[in-house]
């Protein structure tokens, strides 16, 4: 009888991450899909959650995917002035930019989160973020310091 592991190492003992991506209905995750049904090759570490907009993207999103696990983030909008809401991305971007500097005070390594953005017809550049994000989380290994602190009692 098999048991399932919740660990992040495979079988064989080597790390694979986690990752969590957070991205816009519009462009990013047209994009995703562009690189999917183009076969183009990719890691496979990344889960996708689909969001009308990166406006959308409440920074606690971010954290509590890593209390759940993940090794490591992914933010991906539409490229500035191309947002289908106008002005989401640059709430992003702004959230975003202060949120990177509050996280080192969470235990968080900023290197763990990527930020980007990936128009619908950018399913090659998308699959270059799935590949080298996933490389750069393999090679920091898992993370466990924020799930730790979010066990604690006061």
């Amino acid at each position: 009888m098999s048991e399932a592991t919740t660990s992040t190492e495979t079988t064989a003992g080597t790390f694979e991450p986690r990752i969590q991506a957070f991205v816009c209905n519009w462009c990013t995750y047209t994009g995703a899909d562009l690189a999917g049904t183009s076969r183009i090759p990719m890691a496979p570490n990344v889960r996708i959650i689909r969001l009308p907009c990166t406006g959308r993207i409440d920074t606690l999103f971010i954290l509590k995917a890593f209390e759940r696990g993940a090794d490591g983030v992914i933010v991906s909008g539409c490229h500035p002035n191309d947002c289908h809401y106008a002005a989401g991305n640059f709430h992003a971007r702004r959230r975003f930019a202060v949120f990177r500097e509050l996280i080192d005070f969470l235990g968080l390594d900023p290197d763990r989160i990527t930020f980007s953005w990936v128009s619908a017809s950018e399913g090659k550049k998308w699959s270059e973020i799935v590949n080298d994000t996933t490389e750069r989380i393999r090679r920091m290994g898992p993370f466990s310091a924020y799930r730790g602190l979010a066990g604690r009692t006061p």
